[in-house]
């Protein structure tokens, strides 16, 4: 269970050189593309309204506003000093009739441990500022086959919240500390917390994150946004700096359901260096985006995890509305359990030590990184401490190096049941006792005041079968405490993205529950004493 928490937030704050800005920045509605999604963007280049130089310099114009000044929300690690060059080359095949698909110009970010010519692979950490890998990861090729324009890369927890038990929630040692837009001085959780604030900010329309156990949901959810965790397998991991092979996997974070779709259609595909990909399952529909069905809910059967709704009365108290709303468009929401809830925790402990060593040291050694094994990264981390450790330090680092090979009966035991009780006889018992399509719970609750002293207060999860197990979860906001965004999580079995995504967007459809952020230095004393 810790482990699984620590990928998702961290335990301590950084120090008053990373202190809030007191400043707030411009409302959304002063960008003149705020909230604008793929196809109304789309729609304009079509009409030659808009091409994607413009639009991608009105990004970097808004990064550049409130990314690195005004509110400072440090979402924004590395520029790719191509993106211009790139959406030029866009513009001319736009006109010569050479478009190339519903993605084409339109800017996207990615996480800072997504391979992407020509800038740094890093996970945040200062060990890896200069390394450059040869080539684009499986999934930014496909971005770029589609048409899209990598506008940069993303801060992150430092190597996706997997270094300390007592790590901070959107900091890197090459970054600094990411912001909630909403609150400056709240957590954005993580791991994929600059992708999450970015597009929530609309410092672009759209980013990749990646998720092991909750780095995609929980800062969607507490960023206003969409963020959607496919089955791992659907998308090809080649080229991204991993944890575990077993639960690792990239997603898109959006600020619709629509945007979702249609980039996991493109990312989604078969790739011989990743065997997961290999499952035929995934290839029964390529086209996502033709599951925008708003009468998705009709005649669903849909289960509630109402032990979740512990997590904050908030989050219960919006799932109640929400309730009240799937019943509406049609469909039978029930209560629902998972028989096995949280017995994997330790197991996931352990498969995770012994996967992030083996995988870290396989990518570094294939990329040929500057750095080669865990060894030298621990060596490297105590060298620069100042830098590197000032807030916390390197624990689990020092256990997964101290793990022995995959080969050992302890972890081939722990892989085994984790994904079995997560999986098989965890969500699938769960939906076909009452032939279920998804079950339901708060994502997280709401975003906690970040505090170095006292360290984080997650209030918990609802997204952790999902996440063990390798099943597909989507969270979508839906609606707010004392402004700040929650989130509902829809989770399915294995392969079960088209029928999330129809629920999930007849869901957003009758909601529009997100709201753009505020951009407070801090929350009002009236909501903090709520609170």
């Amino acid at each position: 269970m810790l482990l699984a928490l620590i990928l998702a937030l961290g335990a301590c704050d950084s120090t008053a050189p990373d202190a809030t800005p007191t400043r707030a920045a411009a409302e959304p509605t002063d960008f003149i593309y705020a909230e604008a999604d793929i196809a109304d963007l789309q729609a304009r280049m079509q009409r030659g309204e808009l091409d994607s130089r413009t639009l991608t310099q009105a990004y970097l114009d808004r990064i550049a506003a409130i990314d690195k000044a005004g509110p400072a929300l440090n979402a924004v690690i590395e520029i790719n000093p191509d993106a211009m060059k790139e959406a030029a080359l866009r513009d001319v095949e736009r006109n010569t009739n050479s478009v190339r698909g519903p993605l084409h110009g339109i800017p996207i970010l990615l996480k800072d441990n997504i391979g992407a010519t020509p800038m740094a692979n890093s996970a945040g950490s200062l060990a890896l500022n200069e390394f450059h890998p040869r080539s684009d990861a499986f999934l930014v090729r496909r971005l770029r086959e589609a048409g899209a324009v990598i506008l940069g890369k993303t801060n992150l927890s430092e190597w996706a919240n997997f270094r300390s038990t007592h790590s901070t929630s959107g900091w890197s040692g090459r970054g600094g500390p990411t912001r909630n837009p909403y609150v400056l001085d709240r957590s954005p959780c993580g791991s994929s917390s600059g992708s999450a604030v970015a597009v929530s900010a609309n410092l672009a329309v759209a980013a990749i994150g990646t998720e092991t156990d909750g780095s995609i949901i929980c800062p969607a959810a507490m960023n206003g946004v969409v963020g959607l965790k496919p089955t791992v397998g659907l998308i090809s991991r080649e080229g991204i700096i991993p944890i575990s092979f077993s639960q690792d996997s990239a997603g898109p974070m959006t600020r619709n359901v629509a945007d979702a779709a249609q980039l996991l259609t493109v990312l989604a595909g078969r790739d011989d260096a990743d065997p997961a990909t290999g499952n035929a399952a995934w290839n029964t529909t390529l086209d996502y985006h033709a599951h925008l069905n708003p009468n998705g809910l009709k005649g669903a059967r849909i289960g509630v995890l109402r032990s979740k709704f512990a997590i904050h009365p908030d989050a219960a108290a919006a799932m109640e509305v929400a309730i009240k709303t799937l019943r509406e468009a049609g469909a039978t929401v029930v209560d629902a359990e998972i028989p096995t809830d949280g017995q994997w925790s330790d197991d996931e402990d352990t498969l995770l030590l012994y996967e992030f060593k083996s995988g870290l040291e396989r990518y570094l050694a294939r990329q040929d990184a500057p750095l080669k094994s865990l060894s030298q990264l621990i060596g490297y981390n105590q060298q620069y401490r100042d830098s590197e450790m000032p807030f916390f330090g390197q624990e689990l680092f020092e256990q997964a190096n101290a793990k022995g090979g995959l080969g050992e009966e302890s972890y081939i035991g722990a892989r085994s049941r984790a994904k079995r009780l997560a999986g098989p006889e965890g969500i699938d018992v769960a939906l076909k006792a009452q032939q279920l399509d998804a079950l339901i719970a708060p994502a997280t609750g709401p975003a906690w005041v970040i505090d170095r002293q006292a360290g984080d207060r997650f209030p918990g999860a609802g997204y952790g079968a999902a996440a063990v197990a390798g099943y597909p979860s989507l969270t979508i906001p839906m609606g707010s405490s004392n402004g700040l965004p929650l989130g509902i999580v829809f989770m399915g079995t294995a392969w079960s993205e088209p029928r999330l995504i129809e629920l999930g967007y007849a869901y957003e459809q009758l909601t529009l529950a997100r709201e753009p952020p505020k951009y407070l230095p801090s929350m009002p004393a009236a909501a903090k004493a709520h609170q």
